[in-house]
């Protein structure tokens, strides 16, 4: 795959600590191999390259978007909201015990007819205060992110991005989620992912990548993020790529150049399931 990258694209780019080599390479001509650690700790980390590349094997994107139905029954009241009613709900949720604790329930943001998806894994303590997933250092990263790729959690249309989280309350002192706590929140994702109709989900770090793919991926519990990188899976119908978290990538900058590369591949995946 090659991209256009524009000025602001690869203003982003820099701000992720990646570097393009070439602003246009052709297509075969990729170079997949990913940089080494540099030496000598994080100082030495924003020089880290990469080519606009994909991972070398690209799996074939989902076709089939239309069932939302599954083994796993919804319950009834949650299938049948709307956003509205759906909000609402997990505002009023007293499911689990982090009722207790939560300052406000993060909900989503974005273009409720996006084509992407972005699939978080709890609020941290910014977005319990704020009621909005990825705020603080983690989400301008991943905004700069979405827009190297031409997305804005502001936008609409082909720019318009959805971002939501596994959970939708904080887990005290961002301790990682519990199986109980991501089974009462599941219903109100999935129910997200049939109102959305997204295109494509991109799945931020280990929970969100285990929550979606529980019921696809064998194993998946136990699986490095590192090796449901690099394909397409699928939750509902809808293809997903697997990337790293923000908030890693924040302590782990030399990861930066491979979540590019996840990036990429998504866009192959968009460009693939347009009509020709």
């Amino acid at each position: 795959m090659s991209l256009q990258l524009d000025a602001r694209q690869r203003a982003m780019l820099e701000e992720m600590g990646v570097r393009v080599f070439s602003p246009e390479l052709p297509v075969g001509a990729l170079d997949d191999a990913l940089p080494s650690p540099p030496r000598g700790g994080e100082a030495a980390l924003p020089a880290a390259r990469v080519a606009v590349a994909r991972p070398a094997t690209v799996a074939e994107p989902v076709a089939d978007r239309t069932p939302f139905s599954s083994a796993r029954a919804m319950p009834a009241e949650i299938a049948a909201m709307d956003w509205d009613a759906l909000q609402q709900a997990v505002a009023g949720c007293q499911a689990c015990g982090l009722c207790q604790s939560r300052k406000n329930t993060v909900f989503g943001v974005g273009d409720t007819q996006a084509r992407w998806l972005v699939v978080g894994e709890a609020p941290g303590e910014n977005e319990d205060i704020q009621g909005e997933p990825f705020v603080g250092q983690a989400g301008q990263l991943l905004d700069n992110m979405l827009k190297a790729v031409g997305l804005n959690r502001q936008g609409t249309g082909a720019q318009g991005v959805y971002i939501a989280n596994v959970l939708k309350c904080r887990p005290p002192a961002n301790r990682n989620p519990q199986p109980e706590e991501v089974l009462q929140c599941e219903p109100y994702l999935r129910r997200q992912v049939a109102l959305l109709q997204p295109q494509i989900i991109l799945a931020l770090g280990r929970f969100a990548a285990q929550s979606l793919l529980q019921h696809s991926v064998p194993d998946v519990a136990t699986m490095p993020l590192g090796k449901l990188r690099g394909q397409v899976h699928s939750y509902e119908g809808v293809p997903v790529i697997v990337s790293y978290h923000p908030a890693y990538l924040l302590r782990t900058p030399q990861d930066k150049s491979r979540t590019w590369a996840d990036l990429c591949l998504a866009l192959d995946v968009m460009r693939a399931a347009r009509p020709a």
